[in-house]
């Protein structure tokens, strides 16, 4: 049976045959989010399902392409649509560019949501740069046999999310008269959206906002060496109960689109602050 790191390194040489762009930085764009890629200088990009081992994004608003080019200045790789679970893949699956992308030559993670609130003090459209996340899904993408090669055995998560990201992505959004928060992030499996009881439930065990993404993407990139920024566009309101009303995938969206350009702009110029 053919081994992940094996499968890593088959996908990686099947890119590194068609380009030698080294990228530095790696970008994860979710639901609504992928407008960012139009400030890409695109060098070379790549459709999912054309990329041995990658899973192929079934969800109508991931494009579902592996892009390479400039951001600004800095050399980036950006999947513009992610993989779910509630899709049907495992949770390997889910996180196999993750790992792609860090033999690629990446060494900070930067991702993208949207997510509902749990809380009070977070509205629609705020920004949410997660500072922390509650893992309830149902599988965990390090199960099974580890390969030091691409990680340890037991990667400690105290601290998954950059604080050092964080606090220059407040800076960049207080410039710019952002409404953002810092919180902590809950991943369900999905893909149905919470009833009012289970808001409530994660409102009280401390979650800010919910989602169906990022955790598991984080936890492989923490396995993998990489540093890890996340900001979330908060699309719906779940908490208080009395607030909760019915929800369509068009209404997050909508959202979504109309908070982007601000996380594309902390995006942007957070790249552009880093240095590897």
């Amino acid at each position: 049976m053919e081994q992940l790191y094996d499968k890593i390194q088959e996908t990686v040489a099947h890119i590194r045959a068609k380009t030698d762009f080294l990228p530095q930085y790696g970008i994860i764009l979710g639901t609504g989010l992928g407008g960012l890629v139009n400030d890409i200088e695109i060098a070379h990009e790549f459709p999912y399902e054309t990329l041995p081992h990658f899973p192929v994004s079934t969800v109508e608003s991931h494009k579902g392409r592996l892009i390479f080019g400039y951001l600004g200045s800095k050399p980036i790789v950006a999947m513009q649509g992610r993989f779910h679970y509630y899709e049907g893949y495992n949770m390997k699956q889910v996180v196999f560019p993750v790992y792609v992308m860090k033999f690629l030559g990446i060494s900070t993670l930067l991702i993208s949501n949207a997510s509902g609130s749990t809380c009070t003090h977070i509205g629609k459209g705020d920004l949410v740069f997660i500072h922390d996340h509650i893992n309830l899904h149902s599988e965990n993408p390090l199960r099974g046999p580890n390969d030091e090669r691409i990680g340890p055995r037991f990667p400690d998560m105290c601290e998954p999310y950059s604080l050092e990201l964080i606090e220059k992505a407040s800076i960049i959004a207080e410039k710019h008269g952002f409404s953002y928060h810092k919180g902590v992030y809950v991943g369900l499996q999905g893909p149905n959206l919470e009833t009012k009881a289970e808001y409530v439930h994660l409102h009280k065990m401390g979650g800010e906002i919910v989602g169906m993404s990022t955790v598991p993407e984080v936890i492989a990139a923490v396995h993998a060496g990489l540093k890890v920024f996340a900001v979330s566009i908060a699309t719906d309101l779940g908490y208080p109960p009395e607030v909760v009303k019915p929800l369509t995938l068009e209404e997050v969206i909508a959202v979504a689109m109309e908070a982007e350009p601000k996380m594309t702009t902390v995006i942007k110029e957070l790249v552009q602050g880093m240095n590897v």
